[in-house]
């Protein structure tokens, strides 16, 4: 069986195609955080619709090397779990992004400061997890970012129902309590599929360590 550092060596095809789905992932939750800002901002949300495309164009290769490549059977499920934990948070966002859009003006007045810093904590953590897979002998850093994932995913069950005794308690009509909570919702996956991409990271670094 290859060694995960021989299969992530330097220059690795696989290790930088999953950096590069990292960064995709990345940068879609950060134009789906400025399209929180300002929802009828289009410009924001044509080009989240780009980075997506570029991280379904990743997958697919990541998906096509694999096919073409030796590689056994652990460590081929390995790749495939985090590249599909990635494309997952991409997908998230560019659902939330879609809501956002339909929302429209219902959304007006509502802050969303709090979610943005949630969901960029938490897909920093992952980026910074996935580049940590070409050198892992600094497991505490990586184990620093799983902390730090494992916060923000509390810290979003409790916004979120803190949000849900608002809307039960009736502080909205029922037509905008529907589309905060959807809303709210779709942000709290974005982190919960950050969470689930970490522990793909974790899973393979405590196997190959």
């Amino acid at each position: 069986m290859f060694s995960l550092q021989q299969l992530f060596g330097n220059g690795d095809r696989f290790q930088g195609l999953l950096e590069a789905a990292a960064q995709e992932s990345h940068e879609t939750v950060r134009l789906v955080i400025e399209l929180m800002k300002s929802p009828r901002n289009t410009q924001s949300y044509d080009d989240l619709i780009l980075a997506r495309r570029k991280e379904k164009k990743i997958s697919d290769e990541i998906s096509t090397e694999l096919v073409k490549t030796f590689v056994t059977g652990l460590e081929r499920e390995d790749i495939e779990s985090l590249a599909r934990g990635l494309y997952r948070i991409a997908k998230s966002a560019e659902k939330l992004a879609e809501r956002l859009v339909m929302a429209g003006k219902h959304l007006d007045g509502l802050d969303f400061t709090q979610q943005a810093e949630m969901m960029a904590k938490a897909t920093d953590a992952v980026h910074g997890m996935v580049k940590q897979l070409r050198d892992m002998k600094d497991l505490e850093r990586i184990k620093n970012f799983n902390d730090r994932l494992q916060l923000v995913e509390l810290e979003a069950d409790k916004y979120m129902n803190e949000l849900l005794r608002e809307i039960y308690g009736g502080k909205y009509d029922a037509l905008r309590a529907m589309i905060i909570r959807d809303v709210n919702e779709l942000m709290e996956k974005v982190v919960d599929r950050s969470h689930d991409a970490g522990n793909v990271v974790m899973q393979i670094v405590l196997k190959n360590s």
